[in-house]
C-alpha cells in the first residue's frame, strides 16, 4: 500500500507533500501509455495514412509560368505604401519601376500561400546621397504591370 507523509507547513515544495511509494508495475521502465492506448494511436495512425488525399497540383507549371517574368523591369500601377525602407519613411511606389528579381510562391518545390509572391528590388535616388538606396518590395501580379 502507498504511504503519505504528515502534512508539511506551506513554505515547502509540493513535492515534498505526497511522497508516496509506487508499486512496482509501475517503475521508470514502463512510462510507456496503456496498451489500450497505444492501440487507438496506432489505428489513427493507419487511418491517416491510408485515407485518400489528392496530390497536390504540380508546382512546376507555376514555376514555369513565372520564370519568363525574372529579371522584367515593372512600373507600380496600385497605390502601395512601404514603411521599411530607412532612409524614405512613407513611401508610396505608385509609378516607380523595378526589377522582378524573384518568384517566392514556390518555396523547395511546395507551393506556398504568399501573399505577395513577386520579390522586385527598386532603386531610389535621394538629395544628398551618392549611391542610389536599393530595396526589395514584395507585390502582387495585379500591382504591376510590364514596362
Amino acid at each position: 500500500m502507498a504511504t503519505a507523509t504528515a502534512a508539511a507547513p506551506p513554505s515547502t515544495s509540493s513535492s515534498s507533500l505526497l511522497r508516496r511509494s509506487l508499486p512496482p508495475k509501475f517503475s521508470a521502465a514502463r512510462c510507456l501509455a496503456p496498451p489500450r492506448c497505444r492501440a487507438r494511436l496506432r489505428t489513427a495512425c493507419q487511418v491517416a495514412v491510408s485515407s485518400d488525399v489528392s496530390p497536390p497540383p504540380d508546382v512546376a507549371d507555376e514555376e514555369a509560368a513565372a520564370a519568363p517574368k525574372i529579371g522584367k523591369r515593372v512600373r507600380v500601377t496600385a497605390p502601395v505604401r512601404v514603411y521599411h525602407v530607412p532612409k524614405a519613411p512613407d513611401l508610396d511606389l505608385r509609378g516607380m519601376e523595378g526589377v522582378v528579381k524573384q518568384y517566392v510562391g514556390v518555396w523547395k518545390g511546395k507551393r506556398i500561400t504568399a501573399n505577395r509572391p513577386f520579390r522586385v528590388e527598386f532603386e531610389l535616388k535621394l538629395d544628398g546621397q551618392d549611391k542610389p538606396v536599393r530595396f526589395f518590395v514584395h507585390l502582387r501580379e495585379d500591382e504591376f504591370e510590364f514596362v
